[in-house]
């Protein structure tokens, strides 16, 4: 399997989330929030806590506003009592589709959702039917070296920090890791000197669907389309959209 084709769907998902800068802010405090409700206070003791501050510190989230968020959870001012719901479905092609819902109204979410999956040609399927093609990892993504570092000797640290692969692309380092070195990885990396534009515990898929021409267009519109909705965190697909596709279609 490609390079390409393993890490294109993540690609793509933080390229448009990028774009929608307020609105992933929006989520990431409610997704801070809802961990910060579900466990400790202190992202120390709170693995998804941590997780969820990693997310938003990547997203130059400020501190101020992390804590903020934290604070009034953990204090009761926040009415919302925040649920996780995974949705799993189909796109165009047999694109396989995993949604990850933070909401306070089930119902509106789950209309939502099938409304989104049935506009563009896709459709929910029952729990369990796509889940068990995606894998979990932790996924590091680095846009610069630490200053003065050999390049060798930086990605030989890493491996010995439990990274397990290691891929380059037009500057971007992107680095996979079994949930549980996800932390050590990214202290190492940070002890380096360098600063990760992204370090969180993600869904890989284990086989990809080759996409091209009209069907890769309805297969993005469905996954923006998810991806602009108020309930929705995250969304995972296991898609192979050619770079020169993803190009003409913007």
């Amino acid at each position: 399997m490609s390079g390409h084709s393993k890490w294109a769907n993540i690609k793509y998902r933080k390229e448009s989330q990028d774009k929608k800068r307020s609105n992933l802010f929006s989520k990431l405090i409610k997704e801070i929030a809802l961990q910060a409700r579900n466990g400790e206070p202190n992202p120390d003791l709170n693995s998804g806590l941590a997780q969820a501050v990693e997310r938003a510190r990547a997203a130059n989230l400020p501190k101020d506003t992390i804590e903020r968020a934290i604070k009034r959870a953990t204090a009761g001012a926040d009415a919302a009592a925040y649920e996780e719901i995974t949705y799993e479905g189909y796109a165009s092609d047999g694109v396989a589709v995993l949604v990850r819902v933070v909401t306070d109204n089930r119902n509106r979410a789950a209309a939502s959702i099938r409304h989104v999956f049935s506009k563009h040609g896709g459709n929910l399927a029952t729990g369990g039917s796509v889940a068990w093609l995606f894998q979990r990892r932790g996924i590091v993504t680095l846009t610069d070296l630490p200053e003065g570092a050999g390049h060798d000797e930086f990605l030989m640290s890493l491996i010995e920090s439990g990274a397990q692969e290691i891929e380059e692309d037009e500057g971007t380092i992107q680095i996979s890791c079994a949930p549980a070195d996800l932390a050590r990885l990214t202290e190492r990396i940070r002890a380096s000197g360098a600063t990760p534009s992204r370090s969180e515990l993600t869904m890989v898929p284990n086989s990809t669907v080759r996409v091209e021409g009209r069907g890769a267009e309805k297969v993005l519109k469905l996954i923006n389309e998810l991806d602009d909705n108020e309930d929705v965190q995250e969304v995972f697909a296991n898609f192979d959209i050619p770079d020169e596709v993803l190009a003409k279609i913007g």
